[in-house]
């Protein structure tokens, strides 16, 4: 647990990346789980996803 707390303060912007993307992609899925996306759709989806939640946590972080 200290090693994520101190990850946490250490790299706040890549912790948030993660946490967004995370929570980007779950959405993701429960948006278009019925679509019937392909593997490659799928993928390049959730890289579009992830790129966006690392665009917002670059934003977040300017403060």
């Amino acid at each position: 647990m200290n090693f994520l707390k101190r990850f946490w303060v250490e790299h706040t912007t890549i912790s948030n990346w993660i946490i967004l993307a995370v929570g980007f992609v779950a959405i993701l899925f429960y948006s278009a789980r019925d679509v019937g996306f392909e593997g490659g759709q799928w993928a390049a989806l959730i890289g579009a996803t992830v790129g966006l939640a690392g665009l917002c946590a670059w934003i977040i972080s300017w403060e």
